[in-house]
């Protein structure tokens, strides 16, 4: 199904109920299980990718196909290793092509008995669960931050604990943090010095846990705010003070963009300051890249030229985003370019010999793409997205939020 969203006036005023995190609520599914805990997590995010872990962590069968859940297919795999039994787990096309190999490799070192039943280095996997012995782990710190946080999640529970030293520059470290922060919350004790975090073997707590609301599905809302001409909207659920790295784009969009925020109770509300004049934006995303496709579409719509860094993960994402954002911004008339592996930039130029008479963005199997690309029906006359549920992998009530505030979302049945 497609949707045609149009916004016939560029007000955004109300109240919207955010999804609870699926960083947060990935992780405490499994954490929450290692610690053997009566209490149900509350607030677990409906999204896709959280149902679909919470099923496999509660399902009596040994074989599990993920669909496109990334974190759930990295996070299981580290949990099912040292889980007795023998285990199978898949996904959808574009899973079986996302690398999982780094993880695999780590985890033998620790005695994990994984096999790849298709091609090498990626999904299926056939796991054949048992004990696993810790030790020194080396890592490149530039990988993906999911592969860090399932060997450290595991790490308290394998015989000697882990000692993780990571190589390189570090990414997404942000989420690394809210691993720990996490484990911390759940009784882990644990030391990180400088290239090194060590996790000595010990047990996890039960605790009642309540997740909070997603800060990167905030980020829409934030780039609606910032293209309307007037805002007072009350995002539910959300907290400044947050595990979230995302939460750093609420001094972004003051910063550059004049977009308040004001913790008020358990909402963040956000109007307008005086609208900020720059020249060119310049972000570096490697801590937070699950908002850089807002952020990319966003100064399109404010024809800001930018050059943004640290988008090295966003081709082994639920698509190659970097593709799918040169693909898809040229039909807004923009022409991105790679400066350097990792970067994005545009001058400000809107080419209109190539703009199409209707704007359709493809959403490559990814929310993302989906989601950051809404805002542009308050810029363009209209906006179409295809294959619009692929929101329901992180945001399902999104287009239902959409219409509260003021848009026309209108369902195409192919």
């Amino acid at each position: 199904m497609n949707i045609i969203l149009t916004k016939p006036n560029l007000a955004v005023v109300g109240e919207i109920t955010l999804p609870s995190s699926k960083s947060i609520s990935n992780r405490v599914l499994i954490i929450n299980v290692l610690s053997y805990s009566s209490f149900p997590v509350k607030n677990i995010s409906d999204c896709d990718d959280s149902l679909v872990m919470n099923r496999v962590l509660e399902s009596n069968s040994n074989r599990f196909d993920i669909g496109h859940a990334g974190t759930a297919m990295r996070f299981l795999t580290a949990y099912l290793s040292k889980i007795v039994g023998e285990w199978h787990l898949t996904g959808s096309e574009r899973m079986q092509q996302r690398p999982i190999k780094i993880l695999v490799d780590a985890l033998r070192k620790l005695g994990a008995q994984i096999e790849y039943t298709g091609a090498e280095g990626f999904p299926p996997l056939k796991i054949t669960g048992t004990a696993l012995k810790g030790g020194l782990l080396e890592l490149d710190g530039s990988i993906s931050s999911q592969y860090i946080s399932a060997l450290l999640m595991i790490a308290p529970t394998v015989q000697g604990g882990l000692t993780l030293r990571l190589l390189n520059r570090i990414t997404s470290r942000s989420y690394i943090e809210m691993t720990l922060q996490l484990m911390k919350t759940f009784g882990i004790k644990y030391q990180w010095n400088g290239n090194e975090i060590h996790i000595a073997p010990q047990s996890y707590k039960p605790i009642p846990y309540t997740v909070e609301a997603d800060w990167s599905g905030a980020s829409y809302w934030y780039a609606m705010a910032a293209l309307s001409d007037s805002c007072d909207l009350y995002l539910k659920g959300l907290f400044i003070k947050s595990l979230q790295g995302d939460a750093i784009q609420s001094e972004w969009f003051e910063t550059y963009f004049g977009i308040r925020s004001r913790q008020e109770g358990d909402s963040v509300r956000l109007t307008r300051n005086k609208p900020v004049e720059l020249k060119k934006l310049s972000l570096n995303f490697i801590e937070n890249p699950d908002i850089a496709q807002t952020f990319v579409v966003l100064a399109i719509g404010k024809k800001l030229p930018f050059h943004f860094s640290g988008l090295k993960t966003l081709k082994i994402k639920e698509t190659d985003r970097i593709a799918a954002l040169k693909n898809e911004c040229a039909k807004l008339g923009a022409i991105l370019t790679e400066p350097a592996e990792g970067e994005l930039a545009w001058d400000g130029k809107i080419e209109a010999s190539i703009l199409p008479e209707k704007l359709t963005v493809a959403t490559y199997d990814d929310h993302r793409m989906a989601m950051a690309f809404a805002p542009a029906a308050m810029f363009s006359s209209s906006v179409e997205i295809e294959d619009a549920m692929v929101v329901t992998k992180s945001y399902p009530s999104f287009y239902e939020d959409l219409r509260k505030v003021g848009f026309a979302a209108e369902e195409v049945t192919l």
